[in-house]
Formats: C-alpha cells, structure tokens, sequence
C-alpha cells in the first residue's frame, strides 16, 4: 500500500498513477480498506485507470463497509451527487 502512496504523491518515486493503481489493488485485493477507498478514488478521478463511475462506488463501499471513515463521507457524496449511482440523499 505505502508503495501506491509513494507512486501517487511523486515524493519518493517518480509519479506515476498506473503504479499507484497496482500496488492500491495489491493491498485492496486483501482486503485493506484505506488501499479500497484509494482505488476507488484513482477509478473517480481516472487517475491511472479509465474513469468509472461505478467501479469508484464499488471500492468505496467495500472500504466504507468496514469502517473506514474517508470511504463513507467520500461514498456519501457519490449518493447525494448521483455520482456512480442514483442519487439518494437518504443513503
């Protein structure tokens, strides 16, 4: 994960999304929810990947639904701005 974090910021290593994107889902793969919500986030900005929308929604949640706060405000203004899913501001 800390890899991903080093490709995306550019302070260690030479930026690079695509990097970033690879070893996120390394550790998303397993199951790390703070590598989930930053896969989800590279997906919602199409940093290193192809924008999508609802590939986004889909690592937010898996982060969220374990608790990690930064993937549930972040999953919560995909709902209240339609953003990979109907808008629902109940949800």
């Amino acid at each position: 994960f800390n890899v991903g974090v080093f490709y995306e910021d550019g302070t260690v290593v030479a930026q690079n999304d695509a990097e970033a994107v690879r070893w996120y889902r390394l550790a998303a793969d397993q199951g790390y929810a703070t590598a989930q919500c930053n896969l989800g986030l590279c997906y919602r900005r199409g940093a290193g990947v192809s924008h999508d929308a609802a590939e986004s929604v889909r690592w937010l949640r898996l982060a969220a639904d374990q608790g990690y706060a930064g993937a549930q405000v972040t999953l919560g203004m995909c709902y209240e701005n339609g953003l990979g899913v109907d808008q629902d501001h109940v949800e």
